[in-house]
């Protein structure tokens, strides 16, 4: 583990390990649809095992069972995704970070396992998601040459 891994780990608890996707993964808008449905069909309140947002995708052990449904309870954070609505196009999702929990990583969860199973919703794994679309930075600006 590096040093920045260390301290992240430090500072977040049980996180075990946490990848920058480059580039990151881009859902095209037909698969976007179908993951999101998926999620919310999959959704820990109502038995499933995923709890998501339009920011973070959150996989869990079990469903929840904590006061009313809406606590997690004795359910296990395994990892996580961080996502992005409607970028780069308006219907697109964009999947930038994945994080495995300890927890997750002595359940065998990597990150590539991690974002295969919320890809694969859609029909697509992380090795073959389309990528963000990296342009070079612009030059330096350069007052007469």
């Amino acid at each position: 583990m590096d040093p920045l891994e260390m301290l992240a780990a430090e500072v977040y608890g049980d996180v075990a390990v946490t990848e920058v996707l480059r580039p990151a993964a881009v859902l095209p808008e037909e698969a976007a649809r179908v993951v999101l449905v998926e999620l919310a069909y999959r959704d820990v309140r109502s038995g499933g095992c995923w709890a998501s947002s339009p920011t973070l995708w959150q996989r869990y052990d079990r469903p929840w069972n904590g006061a009313g449904m809406s606590s997690p309870g004795d359910a296990e954070l395994l990892g996580s995704l961080q996502v992005s609505y409607g970028s780069p196009t308006r219907y697109a999702i964009t999947v930038y970070r994945a994080t495995i929990t300890t927890v997750g990583t002595g359940y065998g969860w990597t990150v590539e396992g991690l974002c295969d199973e919320a890809l694969g919703y859609g029909g697509y794994s992380l090795a073959a998601c389309p990528r963000a679309d990296l342009k070079p930075p612009p030059k330096p600006f350069r007052m007469g040459a």
